[in-house]
């Protein structure tokens, strides 16, 4: 598995390339914008994008999805509970297109030799997810290092985050976490260093 990451669009939201590196198979995880960069990168790869996943619907980790999957005919993704026509109609989520997958927990798909299970992650948005591929944890704005994603938009909930964070805490050993924002980090460094994570501490 190789994991390919960009900064992009105006938020500077981290973009993921995950490729199956035998059969140049991918899936792309929140392209928030850049598209060219994005595409070129595929192509100077020869690389078959089969899915894109959306982490959650805030604009700026949805801005390149419709020419994405336009120029790839990629299948795309993402939680129903982004979609929620009072915030649909303030501007806060992304539209999903008709034939939008919407994953639920324990959600399974493959990407080539890859497998992507869902997490229903909700806090920071409603329909908040995360990705769980080998021991690769992408959390979009659930989890960062040494922070977590705001809770003071409309759709957020506090509650929601803590029980969220909870679950990954209780994820059965360690992950490479990659946020939405920022450097990666390690889901073992989180639990030991993280302050949002402290209540869930046995020491």
């Amino acid at each position: 598995m190789l994991i390919k990451s960009f900064e992009v669009g105006v938020g500077s939201a981290n973009c993921y390339i995950v490729t199956d590196e035998s059969s140049l198979e991918c899936a792309v995880i929140d392209p928030g914008g850049d598209a060219n960069t994005i595409l070129d990168y595929l192509e100077s790869n020869r690389l078959q994008c089969r899915y894109i996943f959306l982490t959650h619907g805030h604009f700026d980790h949805t801005g390149a999805i419709n020419e994405l999957k336009e120029e790839t005919g990629a299948k795309f993704c993402m939680g129903e509970k982004d979609t929620d026509d009072k915030l649909l109609r303030r501007g806060l989520w992304f539209n999903a297109p008709r034939d939008t997958i919407f994953c639920h927990d324990g959600d399974e798909f493959s990407v080539g030799a890859l497998r992507f299970k869902v997490l229903e992650t909700p806090g920071h948005s409603p329909g908040g997810l995360c990705f769980i591929c080998e021991r690769a944890l992408f959390t979009g704005d659930t989890l960062f290092r040494d922070d977590i994603g705001r809770t003071d938009f409309p759709g957020c909930s506090a509650p929601d985050m803590m029980r969220s964070l909870k679950r990954l805490y209780d994820l059965e050993g360690d992950y490479e976490v990659y946020p939405g924002h920022m450097e990666s980090t390690t889901l073992e460094r989180e639990r030991r260093h993280n302050y949002f994570l402290k209540d869930f501490r046995q020491d």
